[in-house]
């Protein structure tokens, strides 16, 4: 048998095991990325990705391919509702984009889960610490103290692979999880469904009937777009207690769904693939046993509706990426990894809930007590989630607080406060640079920096502490009046800095600490460093 040494083993080659192994890499970690399916994904999937996502995307160079690849914003960030996609009461209303542009230099954008699986396979592929093996099958994967240790077997053989930690990103019925003895929590399966995939020529629909996702109501299903062209998705179910079974769905049943769907009953269809899938929402009771992760649906799985599963999973891996890294590095103790549950738990848990109310306004339709209309005004009134996506924060010991209040939106699903309060993403502004226009979230990156006003002398402490700690600081000033490299007159205001002010930004973009104002302190800034990454 041979034998293989990583840093890092990750468990599935969906797009949160890809994106771990894209960020361990980019902290320079050594991975390896086992797959049971000869490749990626077939099926479309999960198709909206998150501003949040989109901007970590941005980070890793591939939002040109993503968007070159996905579907229009304007025209299909929309939801509709109607008896059919052809029937007059159908309605539609798209994203307030134009309302949450100034949030982020980036929006979500639809990009079916197939076309994604490629881009980030090929980004994992190319890093120069990463392994990725498709169509290989693991077992035995166990704890041993000191590491984990697993026998992985393929085309070529067995392997016994050893490493330092785990990640298992192996899905909704994950065998890591099952093998851990890690329960989950939540309702009972809310339906059991089929999803068929079809190509057909809809280029007869107007504009303003086409939407990501539609949800109709003779027959009972939802209409997905997958490419904005001739590729489309049908959503329906079965009940089992009723004597039925992904069987019943047979060439012709697939068939008169579509045409139903679609509601023109002549109409060419090519039935491209049928999958039965459960919707569910539920959360694992723990995200870590010993030196073994979970993340995405091996953690939690939310319903569809709202698309945030996919995107809560691939910020699972963001935020453990940085602190496997600072541990395997030697710059911080191990205790950094408690914090992993501690920051995440709490996050799934609320975007489990928060797609459970959506799915339900889908049923009150369906049951009829919504109308037609009080379930798109409800519908559209929440394909806005920026709250959520971006206004979501940590309270763990890898974050310092600064004592401010957390901000207090009316709507928390709907609306994003931007602050630089500790635990926070930190908030995109834009500033002026000899090469154009950035955002502060370009001068992140796979360590910590420290913004700061122009001349506060922070740049010198941040200097100081890095040399004395052995941490990367990236440290940047930020004029008021175009004295210094990049200019913003607006910036501190907005995080909360005064002229002698500093934030530290933490490898995944959330703020650890800040001085609102006061004197610039190697100290200060070494006791922040040491709390974050459990050095003390």
């Amino acid at each position: 048998m041979d034998e293989l040494d990583v840093e890092v083993l990750v468990v599935g080659g969906g797009p949160v095991g890809l994106s771990a192994s894209i960020e361990l890499s980019r902290h320079g970690i050594s991975t390896l990325l086992v797959e049971k399916h000869a490749g990626t994904s077939i099926f479309p999937k999960a198709r909206l990705i998150t501003t949040r996502t989109m901007e970590i995307f941005r980070a890793w160079g591939i939002v040109a391919d993503v968007e070159r690849t996905g579907m229009p914003r304007e025209e299909f960030l929309a939801v509709g509702v109607g008896s059919s996609l052809s029937s007059d009461d159908f309605i539609r209303s798209a994203a307030a984009i134009e309302r949450d542009a100034p949030q982020s230099p980036t929006y979500a954008y639809l990009c079916s889960q197939d076309h994604l699986e490629v881009i980030l396979r090929r980004l994992a592929e190319s890093m120069p610490s990463a392994q990725v093996s498709y169509g290989a099958t693991m077992t035995g994967l166990r704890d041993v103290g000191d590491g984990v240790e697993a026998v992985v077997e393929d085309g070529r053989g067995r392997t016994l692979v050893r490493a330092r930690y785990a990640l298992a990103a192996d899905g909704a019925r994950s065998g890591v999880r099952e093998q851990l003895g890690i329960e989950v929590e939540g309702p009972p399966t809310l339906g059991h469904m089929i999803s068929i995939m079809f190509e057909a020529d809809l280029s007869f629909l107007p504009s303003e009937r086409r939407a990501a996702l539609s949800f109709l109501r003779d027959p009972p299903c939802a209409v997905e777009a997958v490419d904005g062209g001739r590729r489309w998705m049908v959503q329906t179910g079965y009940e089992p207690e009723e004597g039925g079974s992904p069987a019943d769905f047979t060439p012709q049943v697939c068939l008169d769904a579509v045409r139903g769907a679609v509601g023109v009953p002549d109409l060419p269809v090519d039935i491209l693939g049928v999958m039965p899938w459960l919707q569910q929402a539920k959360v694992a009771t723990a995200f870590q046993r010993g030196r073994i992760f979970l993340a995405g649906d091996a953690a939690h799985v939310a319903t569809p509706q709202g698309g945030f599963g996919m995107n809560c999973g691939i910020q699972d891996a963001h935020n453990l990426a940085w602190k496997l890294a600072a541990v395997l590095h030697g710059t911080a103790g191990p205790y950094l990894l408690d914090t992993y549950t501690a920051e995440r738990h709490p996050i799934a848990a609320r975007t489990v809930d928060e797609s459970l109310n959506n799915a339900l306004i889908t049923f009150h339709m369906m049951e009829g007590h919504l109308s037609m209309t009080e379930a798109i005004e409800q519908q559209a009134g929440r394909r806005s989630s920026e709250g959520l996506v971006l206004g979501f924060h940590y309270e763990s010991a890898a974050v310092v607080g600064d004592g401010t209040p957390a901000p207090e939106p009316e709507d928390p699903y709907r609306a994003y406060l931007p602050t630089a309060r500790p635990g926070h993403r930190a908030p995109h502004a834009w500033l002026t640079g000899e090469n154009g226009r950035i955002s502060t979230l370009d001068l992140l990156g796979p360590r910590f920096t420290l913004l700061t006003p122009a001349g506060s002398g922070w740049l010198q402490a941040a200097k100081e502490a890095a040399e004395s700690s052995g941490v990367v600081i990236a440290a940047v000033e930020i004029s008021a009046d175009g004295s210094g490299g990049l200019t913003s007159p607006t910036w501190a205001g907005e995080y909360g800095l005064e002229e002698s002010g500093a934030v530290l930004v933490r490898p995944d973009g959330h703020v650890g600490w800040r001085s609102c104002a006061g004197q610039p302190s190697q100290a200060e800034l070494l006791e922040a460093l040491d709390t974050i990454l459990a050095r003390s």
